[in-house]
Parts: structure tokens; C-alpha cells; sequence
């Protein structure tokens, strides 16, 4: 088991004011791998008033500072990449491979893209010829509560972290509980760049008490949070006693529609999509939609690449999904399982219970089910596990309305040949992201999604943008000395 840490506030690892101790559960064996202290509402204000403190002064550092820090940090994330892989193995079940690519790499791109984003940023500009002495000036929001999820814990740090940092935001962190160590580690990378004091605190805690003090905080200028659709209501609803900025990634429940002209290998490649991270990403393609013409095959292609998919221990190397993160998560998918096989969907593939060869950990079969509606709890329902649900459709429009029918609007996958058709969809579907024939989003492309999928945009310039207030300026003195 790994030794203790409490929290980082104003520079410094400091022990919690009422003990209150928390196990981190390995997924893989069921055993605690680590303790950690939880936050009471007097904590979360000591590393508040730390941030409050702090921003005076880091929002009035020159940008060319603040994106100094940052490429020290990268440079230290860079050396820690083994610590941090280990961490999001043991703590949350990403195969160590995934850990120390995808996992540990999502923070390295999205920071090499925020620099990237920030050098090229125009923090101050004239509003245009008619008006050279009108100037928009990008300023920072102020303090802000950065609350991250358990299951791409490095994608959705770095997403707030560095953005916040960039823009001259001081920043409270409040990771998931369900994988901290992973977030400690990040804060000794802050801690060991030497960003001011202050200027990044982390605390650990759950979201019924250092979440919510968090969001209602009088001096929380804005609140960044990634997770369910549930609790992105509930903070809305908190952070408007306040009026505070409230930025939202929530659930998806993506549709991938497949045309009888597909490539080969686009259901082959959907099925691994959603298994991928053990169906735990909020933009999986978790609704296979295929023409009628090609159903059959496509629900045979997809059990064979469902049974081909290996689940395995996470800290096991090699190519297979590991458990998902805890208990409840296992309970909650074996039941939307055993619903679709009661709601008359036909189970092709995979099941309920653990794969035949585990008998300990938090493993699930790699399921699909053919032959679904979209008004079957599976097709409805964020299912947030290795759980495929096939539907048949016709026509385009049949198509487009069946994947446009749901509260969420993450990201859709479309699969044509037909580059025409792929743009009209790309346009028709209501969703904050769309991927077209395997071909995934550029660097500094914005992350976000519409309707119950939340608000605001992640990653790159747009990321940077959410951390900013747009204040005009009338009269700028064109010709004063720097």
C-alpha cells in the first residue's frame, strides 16, 4: 500500500484539520492499494482563501511567464510518466499499456497544445479599424474549482489545470476520489516546476462535502467539472447562488452509423472503440447504427471482434481491457445488461457475470447486443462499460433521426464512403463533436458536447478562452509607453 498523502495548499503538503480517511481500491485485485485523508469544508476554504490570495498577482504575471512554468512542468509530467502509468493502473484499472500511452499522454498532448494555443493567442486587440483605440482584453475568470473524474483522470486534469494556469486563473483541484494518487503526482510536478504559491491547490474529497462546499464557495469565481450528467445538474444549481461561471463535460451516448458502403474495417473498429478504456469514456460509440443492408454481417463482424477482446490484469503488459473502477460501476452494468436481455434486445456476444477465467476484480465480458430499438433502457441509458447496442435503420434520414433521438449530444461517428453524405451528417447531428471513417479530431481541437452532454469547449485555443472574461476598453492610449 502507498504511503499517505494529505492535500497541497499554498505550496505546501498539509494534513487535513478533521482526519477522515478514504481507501483507494485496486479494481484489478479488490484490495486497498492507498489511504487518502478527505477534505472537510474547512479545508477546501484553506485552499480557497490560498487561491484568492494568489490571484492578484498571477493574473497580472506576463503571459510569457505563466507559459514558462508550464514547459517546466512538462518537462518534469515527461520524467514521471512510469509513476504516473503505475498510478492510473493501480488506482482506477487502465491496462498498463493504455496507462502509459493514451492515459499518461492525453495530459503531455493537450499541454504541448495549450502552449502551442497560448503562444499564438492574442491576449489584447484593437476591435477593428473602425475602432483602433477600442481594445479587447482576454483576462483571467479568477478562482476556480476544478472537479475531475475517475476514468481519464490525466485527460481532464491537464484540460483545466494547464488551461487555468495559462490564462492567470489560481485553481483549486478536486479529483476523484476513485484515483487520486495519479493527481498527487501531478501536484508534485506543479510543486517542482515552482508555480507560485497558491496559485494550484489540490485537495481530495468526495463530492457530497468538499464538492459542494467547492461549487457554492463565495470566492469560487467559476467551477470546471467533468462527470455525470447528475451531478453537473446538481452544480448548477449550487454555483447559482453565486452567479459563478459553470463549465460542464457531462455524459454521451455517441452513435456510430454505419453505411452499406463502410470500409472493411469500420465495425470491427467501432467494437474496439467501445471497448477501449473498458467502455469507461463519455464519447464511446456506444450505439452501433447499420444499414439494413449490411445487418447481418455487421452483427456477426461485431461478435467476432467483441470475442477477440481480451480482459485480462490491469498491471498485466500486453493487449486487453482491465476491470472497470469499483464495485457499483460492475453492479450498474451487470444490471443494464440483464435489462436489455429482458427489454428483448438479442445478446450476441459476452453477458453478465465476470469472464470465465477471473473469479476476483471488477472485470466485465466485452457484450453486444443485436437487434435493439432506441427506446430500450440499453440504447437509452449511459451504460459506462464495455456494452455495444446495435440498431438497424433504412434510410439517411432514419438514420440521422435515430442518432439525433437522445438528452445527450457528446460525439457521433459516422462510416460512408460517400464523402457528400459524410459532410450532410457531420452537419445534421446534433452533437459537439463528430468523427468521420476512423479519422479522429487535431490537436487543439475542442472537446464538448451539447444538450445534456454539457456546455463549453476543452483543449486548445477554445479551452484557453473558457478560463477568460472579454473585458473592452474605450480610449486605449495608442501611443503610451509600455
Amino acid at each position: 500500500m502507498l504511503e499517505k498523502r494529505d492535500f497541497y495548499i499554498n505550496g505546501e503538503w498539509v494534513s487535513p484539520t478533521t482526519p477522515h480517511d478514504h481507501e483507494v481500491i485496486d479494481p484489478s485485485t479488490e484490495e486497498p492499494c492507498a489511504v487518502i485523508s478527505l477534505a472537510s469544508e474547512a479545508d477546501v476554504d484553506k485552499a480557497v482563501a490560498a487561491a484568492r490570495a494568489a490571484f492578484p498577482d498571477w493574473m497580472m504575471t506576463p503571459v510569457e511567464e505563466r507559459i514558462a512554468l508550464v514547459e517546466k512542468f512538462l518537462a518534469i509530467y515527461k520524467e514521471r510518466s512510469e509513476d504516473i502509468a503505475q498510478a492510473v493502473t493501480m488506482e482506477m484499472g487502465a491496462p498498463i499499456d493504455l496507462a502509459r500511452s493514451s492515459q499518461w499522454g492525453a495530459g503531455y498532448a493537450h499541454t504541448k497544445a495549450f502552449l502551442a494555443a497560448a503562444k499564438n493567442f492574442e491576449w489584447i486587440k484593437p476591435l477593428g479599424e473602425h475602432a483602433p483605440d477600442t481594445m479587447i482584453v482576454h483576462e483571467a475568470v479568477g478562482v476556480c474549482a476544478l472537479i475531475t473524474p475517475w476514468n481519464w483522470p490525466l485527460n481532464q486534469i491537464s484540460l483545466k489545470v494547464i488551461a487555468a494556469a495559462i490564462a492567470g486563473c489560481t485553481m483549486v483541484l478536486k479529483p476523484s476520489e476513485e484515483s487520486p494518487l495519479d493527481a498527487m503526482i501531478f501536484a508534485e510536478c506543479m510543486d517542482a516546476a515552482g508555480f507560485p504559491k497558491g496559485v494550484f491547490n489540490l485537495v481530495n474529497g468526495d463530492g457530497a462535502t468538499a464538492g459542494s462546499r467547492l461549487t457554492s464557495h463565495p470566492d469560487v469565481d467559476m467551477v470546471s467539472f467533468t462527470g455525470s450528467t447528475r451531478a453537473g445538474i446538481a452544480i448548477s444549481k449550487s454555483a447559482a447562488e453565486t452567479l459563478k461561471k459553470v463549465h460542464l463535460e457531462l455524459g454521451g451516448k455517441g452513435a456510430n452509423i454505419v453505411f452499406a458502403d463502410a470500409d472493411e474495417k469500420a465495425v470491427k473498429r467501432g467494437v474496439m472503440s467501445m471497448m477501449n478504456n473498458s467502455g469507461q469514456s463519455c464519447n464511446a460509440p456506444s450505439r452501433m447504427l447499420v444499414q439494413r443492408d449490411i445487418y447481418p454481417q455487421a452483427v456477426e463482424a461485431a461478435k467476432a471482434a467483441a470475442e477477440q477482446v481480451q480482459v485480462g490484469n490491469a498491471h498485466d503488459e500486453g493487449r486487453h481491457i482491465g476491470p472497470v473502477v469499483n464495485a457499483a460501476q460492475w453492479e450498474k452494468i451487470q444490471g443494464l445488461i440483464q435489462k436489455g436481455i429482458d427489454e428483448g434486445a438479442t445478446l450476441v456476444a459476452g453477458g453478465l457475470g465476470r469472464p470465465e477465467h477471473l473469479n476476483r476484480g471488477f472485470f466485465v465480458k466485452p457484450t453486444v447486443f443485436a437487434d435493439a430499438n432506441n427506446q430500450m433502457t440499453i440504447a437509452r441509458e449511459e451504460i459506462f462499460g464495455p456494452v455495444l447496442t446495435m440498431i438497424p435503420f433504412d434510410t439517411e434520414e432514419e438514420a440521422i433521426q435515430i442518432a439525433n433521438d437522445t438528452v445527450y449530444g457528446l460525439t457521433n461517428y459516422v462510416q460512408t464512403q460517400d464523402g457528400a453524405r459524410a459532410n450532410r451528417l457531420a452537419l445534421k447531428l446534433r452533437s459537439g463533436m463528430v468523427e468521420m471513417n476512423g479519422k479522429s479530431r487535431g490537436a487543439g481541437a475542442p472537446f464538448g458536447g451539447m444538450k445534456q452532454s454539457g456546455n463549453g469547449r476543452e483543449a486548445g485555443v477554445w479551452g484557453l478562452e473558457d478560463f477568460l472574461e472579454v473585458k473592452a476598453v474605450g480610449g486605449w492610449a495608442l501611443d503610451a509607453a509600455e
